[in-house]
């Protein structure tokens, strides 16, 4: 077993105001995805300069924010948020839906591409191969924060969190998301993305490999307290959000390459 590294959520405090690890892991993807995205901005629309790319990080990063945020209260605790409304601004305590934000990244970019003559697909492929560096600092806020933890389990990297009203040696599931949601999502999406690929490709990897990674750690994760396990006494919140997207991601790949061209095929 290893031992849970007992960092303080509050990153700094002054007086009052505290800045908490979860909040600064958002800044951190954020800002990652600001670099990546400025070294293809190139590439993806010449003409534009890097205030217009600092405006579409600036409403992804909306959608990231408003998004996950209610698609956490929708989907996983509606109830205790009708009860006291004013827990929707305790960001800083967690409680972020990835599906939530998923949709409001969408919601962005199909607004923001209206505004600037780019059609959704061509932002969602541009955008996608950026969202792991914001999703594997999310983790870590997660794995700071003690929160969303695993299953008991024996094996030797098992940890007990200080959380845990149980005090059970669990697996790191956090951790996990992390290596494949942040760095094996990443590696795929930005090695897949160097080369032309027709458009909805990326955006249809994205959504796959996630949803299968997700899908995947969902078997080890102790789903929310509130919603336990919704069918068979195995599928979770997170897992039947995930499905759509396993199926909704092969089917981009399948059409967008169907709908290639064979000259363009043949310049790739």
């Amino acid at each position: 077993m290893l031992p849970y590294p007992q960092i303080d959520p509050v990153a700094l405090a002054i007086g009052p105001l505290k800045i908490h690890w979860y909040g600064l892991m958002y800044l951190i993807g954020i800002g990652g995805a600001w670099l990546l995205a400025s070294r293809r901005l190139h590439d993806f629309a010449p003409t534009w300069s890097k205030e217009k790319l600092s405006d579409l990080v600036f409403w992804c990063a909306m959608g990231v924010i408003l998004g996950g945020r209610l698609g956490y209260v929708l989907f996983y605790d509606l109830s205790s948020y009708i009860a006291n409304p004013l827990l929707i601004l305790e960001v800083w305590k967690g409680g972020m839906s990835f599906h939530g934000g998923f949709i409001g990244v969408m919601l962005a970019a199909w607004l923001f591409g209206k505004r600037n003559n780019k059609t959704f697909f061509e932002l969602m492929d541009f955008i996608a191969p950026l969202v792991p560096i914001g999703l594997g600092a999310g983790r870590i806020g997660n794995f700071i924060n003690a929160e969303l933890w695993g299953k008991a389990t024996d094996v030797p990297w098992a940890m007990v969190f200080p959380t845990d009203p149980q005090q059970l040696a669990r697996h790191p599931s956090q951790l996990y998301q992390f290596a494949l949601e942040g760095v094996a999502l990443f590696t795929i999406l930005w090695f897949y993305s160097r080369k032309p690929r027709p458009t909805m490709a990326v955006s249809g990897m994205f959504a796959m490999c996630y949803g299968i990674f997700r899908f995947i750690v969902e078997f080890v994760r102790v789903p929310d307290a509130q919603l336990g396990y919704l069918a068979w006494g195995w599928l979770t919140m997170g897992q039947v959000l995930s499905l759509p997207m396993i199926l909704g991601g092969l089917g981009l790949i399948a059409y967008a390459y169907r709908r290639q061209s064979p000259a363009a095929a043949n310049s790739h």
